[in-house]
């Protein structure tokens, strides 16, 4: 047996889309199951995402503060944002947000892990970056505004968030998932062996 996720798609007898709104959507399919009957699915439609895990020399990871409203919390995350154009080459995107949410650039970028973050209600696909050889963005700052205009930033230790991840005490997805990929790319192979930048991603099809 091979652990590997494969691509299938079943049969759809009807598909609509109640709800659309700026950047994503809601759509309910008709689904053929197994037994040959119809079950309605419905799920948000999401264009994908991209998040940084940015390493700095000092084994710190770069960490934004920010409300988010579903969960009403300030959550701690990583730098994260939309792939806003439709083919969008993913790096491109990381750096972008890099920048524009902590005003950092940096030299050396991999793969760290791609996930989809509720594949049982939402196709978001997200694919987390490592981010290393870390410096100030040149230029003005990008102006932020609404959450973001009160974001936080901190740079913590690998091992501290690893402490506060099992403690229960951090919950964004691409950080617990950045933050642990980290670890054991570390005690593996290593992070040279992480996939290069711009590693083919089925979920989200881009040019380079």
């Amino acid at each position: 047996m091979t652990i590997k996720d494969t691509p299938e798609e079943w049969e759809i007898r009807a598909t609509e889309t109640p709800f659309v709104g700026g950047k994503t959507s809601v759509r309910t399919d008709e689904v053929v199951m197994p037994n040959g009957e119809p079950a309605r699915r419905d799920y948000q439609v999401h264009p994908g995402s991209v998040a940084v895990l940015a390493l700095d020399d000092e084994g710190r990871v770069l960490l934004i503060k920010q409300y988010r409203h579903p969960v009403r919390h300030k959550l701690w995350e990583i730098p994260a944002g939309l792939l806003d154009v439709p083919g969008e080459n993913p790096l491109h995107a990381a750096q972008r947000e890099l920048y524009e949410e902590a005003h950092v650039k940096a030299e050396d970028w991999r793969v760290l892990t791609d996930v989809y973050t509720s594949p049982g209600g939402s196709d978001e696909a997200v694919r987390v970056f490592l981010a290393r050889g870390l410096s100030a963005a040149e230029g003005q700052r990008f102006e932020v505004e609404d959450e973001e205009a009160d974001m936080e930033h901190a740079r913590v230790p690998v091992e501290e968030l690893v402490r506060h991840v099992l403690a229960g005490e951090l919950h964004n997805t691409c950080l617990v998932v950045g933050v642990l990929s980290l670890v054991a790319a570390r005690n593996g192979d290593g992070l040279d062996a992480l996939r290069p930048a711009e590693a083919p991603w089925p979920a989200r099809p881009f040019e380079a």
